[in-house]
């Protein structure tokens, strides 16, 4: 008779939202695998509905505290695409130096907070910080210089309320971005500790055979805008997601499941955005990167915290850059009215593709709303990534199974309760 186990996490730690982990083995087989989301869903689809299109980009940044911006920022295209708004160059960029300080806020939070501590064999960045003391302060500061910038540009750092459908309500001044500069090559210093810390850490073993999907751009690395692209053949309009993903409900899931409709599951996220953009970073970057043990192509999810390093290292650059080349427009908004259209959006989230869609009647009321966030569209490859990771260490004492099993979930920083805002029901009567 096969002997059975089971490995099983009823509560994540270290993740944003709730959720658990169940790995279930019979001999030397694993036999089921569930990353349980049992966060209950917030219907926010739903209740857009009706609304004005000027409150969409507002009510969807409490989506998420952690990457309020990637929902304004997809949102907002969206509109301006329905009501033909071009913003001029420096309103863009600027949208793109605030988005750079939520790259910074949780790239920064998840490396030293969530994650490094996976590494080092401690329950909590504050056990870490017994040790690590030095490393854990300059996390912090790296994360407040990201706070300060989101501040200065949104308006405030949780759920900034600067930016609108045309542009912005305010402009900064030249002097006030200035009075950030100081701190930010500080930190831009700070961050090649960082890697430089992380790439002393014990990667483990795992080499998948990942659809990786992403924006590319012309000529940045993507954080705003682009086509999505896969290294399997996608290159495509953000208009035509639909023709080439699905979402599906599944049982242990308050989280839609996203596949690519002709071949299955997918990742999104630092791991996938360097894979299919090595070549969009600076030199200097791509030279650390590879310094520090990193190439072009990576299929490793746990050095997704070394990758999540060099981001943060060229969004501290190009923070600097846009501030050193920042001139004030004129307006801050494009003046516009309402009409009916369908618009879509997509920037690049922290943890991935944030995939917008919206229908607005004349008035400019939502007649619909599809929203896919980054964590809905991993959860199958986490899945995967546990499949594999136990199959390949079946022998591995439990509770260090166990163990690594929580930190393959956290190389995807999983924000759960992006995940779950939109769960389809049916009700039948009988």
């Amino acid at each position: 008779m096969k002997q059975t186990k089971t490995l099983k996490v009823d509560y994540l730690a270290r993740v944003e939202g709730e959720g658990g982990m169940t790995v279930k083995m019979s001999g030397d087989k694993v036999t089921e695998v569930r990353l349980n989301i049992f966060e209950p869903p917030r219907f926010f689809e739903a209740f857009l509905k009706g609304r004005s299109y000027k409150e969409v980009p507002d009510i969807t940044s409490r989506i998420c505290g952690i990457c309020p911006i990637a929902y304004q920022s997809s949102s907002i295209q969206a509109m301006e695409q329905i009501l033909g708004i071009e913003v001029n160059e420096q309103v863009r960029t600027l949208r793109r130096l605030m988005y750079c300080g939520e790259w910074i806020e949780s790239h920064a939070l998840h490396m030293f907070m969530l994650h490094a501590p996976d590494f080092l064999g401690y329950q909590d960045a504050i056990e870490l910080a017994k040790d690590h003391p030095d490393e854990v302060k300059l996390g912090l500061f790296l994360k407040k210089t990201g706070n300060d910038l989101v501040n200065l540009v949104g308006g405030r750092e949780i759920h900034p309320i600067n930016m609108r459908v045309g542009g912005f309500y305010k402009l900064p001044t030249k002097a006030e971005l200035n009075s950030l500069l100081d701190n930010l090559k500080k930190a831009r210093d700070g961050s090649i500790k960082a890697i430089e810390f992380l790439a002393t850490l014990e990667m483990p073993s795992l080499e998948r055979d990942y659809e990786f999907v992403a924006l590319r751009h012309e000529s940045e690395y993507p954080i705003d805008s682009g086509r999505i692209i896969s290294n399997k053949g996608i290159d495509i309009d953000i208009s035509q997601f639909e023709s080439h993903f699905t979402e599906s409900h599944v049982e242990h899931s308050t989280s839609l499941h996203s596949k690519v409709i002709e071949r299955g599951n997918y990742h999104v996220g630092p791991l996938a955005r360097f894979n299919l953009n090595f070549d969009r970073l600076p030199l200097s970057i791509q030279s650390l990167a590879k310094s520090v043990g990193l190439e072009p192509e990576c299929k490793n999810p746990f050095k997704s915290i070394l990758i999540r390093g060099i981001e943060l290292l060229y969004s501290f650059e190009e923070s600097i850059r846009i501030i050193e080349q920042y001139e004030r427009p004129d307006e801050a908004y494009v003046v516009h009215e309402p009409k009916a259209g369908v618009g879509y959006g997509c920037t690049e989230a922290p943890r991935g593709i944030c995939w917008h869609r919206y229908e607005i009647t004349d008035d400019g009321s939502v007649a619909t709303a599809r929203i896919v966030p980054p964590t809905s569209q991993n959860q199958g490859t986490i899945e995967d990534d546990l499949r594999q990771f136990v199959s390949e260490n079946i022998n591995m004492p439990e509770d260090d199974l166990t163990w690594r099993c929580e930190q393959a979930i956290r190389n995807y920083d999983p924000c759960i309760s992006c995940s779950c805002h939109y769960l389809k029901l049916k009700f039948e009567q009988v």
